[in-house]
């Protein structure tokens, strides 16, 4: 078929075949003096769109006979061949969103209760290799993924966020469906921003409302911490609250049954009932913005281990205030430290999930969330059995350690640079993460060769150094990190697909 036929379609093309799509790349390529990625080829709008990378970098590339379409992006157009023009296009905030409107599959959408994937990309180059590792698995990607720290700390906006996945979507020509979730939010005002980004997911982080105190303080100091709780913002009383959950047992499933006496409730009350205030004020902030979201309750970054009983109290008193929610983080038992496998006793936790994974599909059904769930390779097939696919893996930071490691053997001097700031930078840089790595087992920069630097992002402790420390290493070698990455981008990709491969391959569902 010859360019003009390709060209004369209104509607959606279906994903051309990959060697039909080279044979055009090459052609688009010389026209605009720049590669093009085949798999984004597509036609729409009697017009080709496809992303090119040259020495400005990249550029999204819109072919046409004067379409109209192509008046809603903006960029330098120049006549190539037939009556047909070129227009070359920054890969700007402006031309995103006319991308959405004109290749809907490439905007974040809901994604439901589909086995799922958050993929971190801190560094917003690692939407490819997240796709190419998620492609054939049946579980949908969220691919747009920063909590507001992670935004500081990188120095992204989560505009920019939402942008970067945008354009590796539309490079590897991934039309089936991905989610944006705005991670770890704690203010109405971080909801707003999240919102005019165009995030379709919102984890609501409420953990400075736990009370750890209350799993075990005594009876006289537990009962002020009840009576101080915010009733009026619960709707609720503690009369209403031994009514509904004192002298009766609720049936989970067979055989599992939840009961609850006084101390049991008021303990669950008094941990997590400022919590359960203030998710239900973001939810019905988030709601009065838009209908277009999902929401996730996330206290898995707290000091106590989520009970079964204060698990299902959570849930009831969110549905009875009318909060609706896709996905729950408890704090599981174990330890769930950022980077490393999950540390803790599998029998154990594999007892205590099957009740979590009851109560999520009773008082639901929704998605157990296994939050800091990078590398947690041990409790993958027990977290996918358990669920029969009713989980989501969200993952941060193991992205940028793949990253690193392709900069172990691409640019030594740089890894070396990163892993002594990492080094001098993780006492304090420490404070904010679950983690327990020692730096008298980290090697130093001089003490290995360059063939054994990249051996590091697979040394527990050394691992967990680079890991929190990426902020400082971004401030000083960002810009540096970024363009090897970008110059070998193909190397890092395939890092990234074999790691996420192992992430992913538990839970596939296809």
């Amino acid at each position: 078929m010859n360019i003009n036929q390709l060209l004369s379609t209104n509607e959606l093309s279906p994903p051309l075949d990959y060697a039909e799509a080279q044979v055009w790349a090459r052609r688009i390529g010389r026209w605009a003096g720049s590669e093009i990625y085949p798999r984004s080829m597509v036609f729409n709008h009697n017009a080709l769109f496809c992303l090119g990378s040259g020495e400005n970098g990249k550029q999204l590339l819109i072919l046409s006979a004067q379409a109209p379409i192509a008046n809603d992006f903006a960029g330098e157009e120049r006549p190539v061949s037939d009556g047909l023009t070129l227009k070359l296009c920054p890969t700007s905030s402006a031309n995103v969103q006319a991308l959405h409107r004109a290749l809907p599959f490439t905007k974040p959408r809901r994604l439901g209760l589909a086995t799922s994937a958050g993929c971190g990309d801190r560094l917003g180059l690692a939407t490819p290799g997240h796709i190419q590792a998620a492609r054939g698995t049946g579980i949908a990607p969220i691919l747009a993924q920063q909590s507001m720290r992670e935004n500081d700390r990188t120095h992204r906006t989560p505009q920019e966020v939402i942008d970067d996945a945008t354009w590796g979507v539309f490079q590897e020509g991934w039309r089936e469906g991905y989610g944006a979730d705005a991670d770890h939010l704690k203010t109405p005002d971080d909801i707003n921003t999240c919102v005019a980004a165009g995030y379709t997911f919102f984890t609501i982080d409420p953990g400075d409302y736990v009370n750890n105190e209350t799993h075990t303080a005594p009876p006289g100091r537990l009962r002020k911490i009840v009576a101080a709780l915010p009733w009026e913002a619960l709707e609720t009383t503690h009369d209403n609250l031994c009514q509904s959950y004192l002298d009766q047992a609720f049936e989970i499933a067979d055989g599992f049954a939840i009961s609850f006496s006084e101390e049991t409730m008021d303990r669950a009350a008094g941990k997590y009932g400022q919590a359960i205030a203030h998710t239900a004020m973001m939810y019905r902030h988030l709601a009065g913005l838009t209908e277009n979201f999902e929401l996730e309750m996330s206290v898995d970054e707290t000091e106590t281990v989520t009970s079964i009983e204060e698990h299902f109290f959570i849930v009831s008193e969110l549905k009875r205030l009318g909060v609706q929610w896709v996905s729950l983080a408890p704090r599981y038992v174990g330890r769930f430290e950022k980077g490393v496998d999950y540390i803790g006793d599998l029998d154990e936790f594999e007892v205590s999930f099957v009740q979590h994974a009851a109560i999520a599909r009773r008082a639901g059904p929704y998605k157990l969330s296994l939050h800091s769930g990078s590398d947690k390779f041990s409790i993958y097939p027990i977290a996918a059995r358990q669920t029969d696919g009713l989980v989501h893996l969200k993952t941060a930071g193991t992205s940028y350690l793949e990253a690193l490691r392709a900069i172990a053997d691409l640019n030594p001097t740089l890894f070396r640079n990163i892993l002594a700031l990492s080094i001098e930078r993780y006492p304090v840089e420490r404070a904010t993460y679950h983690v327990s790595a020692d730096l008298d087992r980290v090697p130093t920069p001089d003490s290995l060769s360059d063939a054994e630097l990249s051996g590091l992002i697979d040394q527990f402790d050394a691992r967990q150094v680079l890991h929190v420390c990426y902020g400082s290493a971004l401030d000083l070698y960002g810009p540096e990190l970024i363009e090897t990455l970008t110059e070998n981008e193909e190397a890092y990709d395939t890092v990234l697909k074999a790691h996420f491969d192992r992430h992913l391959q538990p839970f596939a569902r296809s």
